[in-house]
């Protein structure tokens, strides 16, 4: 669960000397296409029905097909919690990997970024049905993504799923559900176990703060802003899961810079609101999410990167490095903390592990 997108300025990251030759802050969402495609008759695992749905997603490069008529160069980008098509399609991010010769060059592959079911200018809460939307979850998330994939592109095969937080348990989603769909995943920054313990106290604590707001009217609020103790909570919570206390400690190193860059981010999520359904639905989603005792069907490569500085999923929770050794496959790598790592946003930062994927890309071409 990474950071609730409340505004580009309240992500708690910054650019990197990065080890590749990058463009300089290209606009890659300027490049890129949009595409909406709607999922007839769409079924919930809670036995919840709607007639339709919507997957937004935006794509860069364009699909190779190979003598049989098949996309073969298609790879998805999976954003995290309350993030949205455009999030991994950023210049910290985009300018290492979607370049002339770098990973996802994109004259070589064919980029797809969704926005996930309920975020985004996908199918959500706030469209309309407010707290009457279907109760989604994680696989029903993955399914829509399938279907978006087979139904919207044409897609049979992807070449790789790169997935961050929420995206990299979605990973853990994709394997044993559509076994040999993906060629290799690069699951970031989150655990393969039932969201408990203090990661679903910490969701809960957000949930709750919106549920009980004097506004919330049982999701029927007239104005998301009206939900000021729930937004200031939210904000709260989320401004310390995703920080990392050594850079923060380097970046605000007195009381007074400490208070002062508090005060500057409370004002950001004030003028920020999110809305609430569409939170509590994202952070809910995760309810049923507990893949370990599947993740021996995952046969494909993967490789596996979390932070040692990250809030939600500290060393040693969840025993991920034998949890990956269940995967034939796969190779667990922990990144120490420093000042130059984000925390849990080190997912986004690909100068933090680029050896480590170039390596598990070279070794499964």
């Amino acid at each position: 669960m990474p950071i609730i997108r409340y505004a580009a300025a309240l992500i708690l990251v910054l650019t990197l000397g990065l080890p590749l030759t990058a463009l300089k802050a290209e606009d890659w969402l300027a490049k890129a296409q949009e595409h909406t495609i709607v999922l007839n008759d769409f079924a919930f695992g809670t036995g919840e029905t709607l007639p339709a749905i919507t997957m937004h997603g935006l794509t860069l490069g364009e699909p190779r097909r190979n003598a049989k008529g098949e996309i073969e160069n298609a790879v998805m980008l999976l954003h995290g919690t309350g993030g949205d098509a455009t999030s991994l399609l950023q210049p910290h991010f985009g300018d290492v990997m979607f370049g002339p010769g770098q990973p996802l060059d994109i004259n070589r592959f064919f980029v797809i970024a969704p926005s996930n079911l309920g975020h985004g200018k996908s199918s959500k809460p706030s469209d309309g049905l407010r707290a009457a939307f279907p109760r989604y979850d994680y696989d029903d998330m993955v399914r829509a993504q399938h279907r978006m994939l087979t139904e919207g592109f044409g897609i049979t095969r992807l070449d790789m799923i790169i997935g961050t937080s929420m995206g990299c348990m979605h990973s853990f989603v994709w394997g044993p559900m559509y076994p040999g769909f993906v060629e290799k995943y690069v699951p970031l920054a989150c655990n393969a176990v039932e969201i408990a313990g203090r990661n679903r106290v910490m969701r809960q604590i957000i949930i709750d703060g919106f549920r009980n707001d004097p506004a919330y009217n049982n999701g029927n609020y007239a104005n998301p802003a009206d939900l000021k103790v729930g937004q200031a909570l939210a904000a709260n919570v989320l401004l310390l899961a995703g920080s990392n206390p050594y850079r923060m400690d380097a970046d605000y190193p007195t009381r007074a810079a400490a208070e002062q860059f508090y005060a500057a981010r409370s004002r950001l999520a004030a003028a920020n609101a999110v809305d609430p359904n569409d939170s509590v639905y994202q952070l809910d989603a995760s309810r049923n999410y507990n893949p370990a005792a599947r993740l021996h069907e995952i046969t494909a490569p993967v490789l596996w990167i979390n932070s040692a500085d990250d809030f939600i999923n500290p060393p040693g929770l969840g025993n991920p490095a034998a949890l990956a050794s269940t995967m034939p496959r796969a190779r667990f790598v922990l990144i120490p903390p420093s000042a130059q790592t984000f925390g849990h946003g080190t997912h986004s930062r690909p100068g933090l592990w680029m050896d480590e994927l170039l390596r598990f890309l070279e070794e499964n071409q």
